[in-house]
């Protein structure tokens, strides 16, 4: 089975309009979407996870290929999940890197909160970087543990080749999630700079 193999056949409109005063006092509207999951008490929905994998060749990244309906394709993408409720974010990565992958990992760094797309949406999340040790022989044949409504295919890229990897991924029609995206301008700038 292939993720490539997922379409969307039908769009039913469900969008929220805020009012408010700009600056200036002027009144205006906004068009947004607004998840309602967030756990009670947290000021995060969840995490993507930026798992590294120490090979013998070099630090890999843990990737995904997964069908996302609102963009009608598949996207490549670092594991994600949202937050359970008595959950830190970085007990949900470890526990959605496992699911989603079957890999066991250790949290190591967590950025602050971030919004994916503020222009249009309330999502947030944390970025959290997680170290899969594949010596550990849990790790030797990673089982996923997805819900029935996941399909998703994990691969790995060389940190070394990450830019040039997401590059022949985007001109081969594949969507670049925005956080794959900003870890890619990262590297290129340290690469500019020399850092």
């Amino acid at each position: 089975m292939s993720v490539s193999k997922a379409k969307v056949t039908a769009v039913k409109d469900l969008i929220q309009k805020a009012f408010y005063t700009d600056p200036e006092g002027k009144a205006r509207d906004w068009e947004f979407a607004s998840r309602q999951t967030r756990v009670e008490g947290s000021d995060v929905d969840g995490v993507a996870i930026l798992a590294v994998m120490e090979k013998t060749t070099g630090p890999e990244i843990l990737l995904q290929r997964q069908f996302r309906a609102p963009v009608n394709g598949v996207v490549i993408e670092f594991p994600a999940g949202l937050l359970d409720a008595n959950e830190t974010p970085e007990q949900c990565a470890e526990r959605e890197l496992l699911e989603e992958t079957g890999y066991i990992g250790s949290a190591f760094g967590s950025s602050p909160v971030m919004f994916c797309d503020p222009g249009f949406c309330n999502t947030n999340l944390k970025l959290v970087q997680v170290a899969v040790d594949l010596t550990d022989v849990r790790n030797q044949n990673p089982k996923q543990r997805l819900e029935e409504d996941e399909f998703i295919e994990n691969f790995t890229v060389p940190l070394k080749d990450f830019p040039e990897k997401m590059k022949q991924f985007a001109d081969d029609g594949f969507i670049i999630d925005v956080r794959v995206m900003n870890i890619t301008a990262g590297i290129n700038l340290a690469r500019k700079y020399s850092l």
